[in-house]
């Protein structure tokens, strides 16, 4: 078995992926033609978004993404060879800084925003092990 996909289920699809692009430079992946389910371009695992009244269409009860709430209890790690930038580059569009770039005792540099829907997403360099 292997993780295929990590899906979240947001507000609006189409306001989250053009954030994911402008914040993070991901490329959309796969678009249904309804529009309420987006896949990003992340390498092996893919990262996706449906519609919250889709997903409830279906059955499936959950407690919404708020940026007025807490963040969840997971988190998107998004990697990179320069924090600093992606940090800059995701707060000029709207996210919100939850930490400053840091180096861990591990060799890695990190870094928190929560994206526009409240998602903890961690900004980090490669862990050499």
């Amino acid at each position: 078995m292997h993780l295929g996909y990590v899906i979240y289920y947001v507000q609006s699809v189409a306001e989250t992926v053009a954030f994911y692009e402008a914040a993070f430079g991901l490329k959309t992946r796969f678009v249904h033609e309804n529009g309420l389910y987006t896949e990003m371009e992340t390498g092996e695992t893919v990262l996706a978004f449906a519609e919250e009244g889709y997903v409830r269409s279906h059955g499936v009860h959950f407690a919404p993404l708020r940026k007025t709430l807490l963040s969840p209890g997971f988190e998107i790690s998004l990697v990179t060879d320069n924090v600093w930038d992606a940090v800059a580059r995701a707060v000029a569009v709207g996210a919100h800084r939850m930490t400053a770039p840091e180096s861990k005792p591990w060799g890695q540099i990190v870094a928190y925003v929560r994206d526009l829907n409240g998602c903890l997403v961690e900004l980090c360099t490669p862990v050499n092990h």
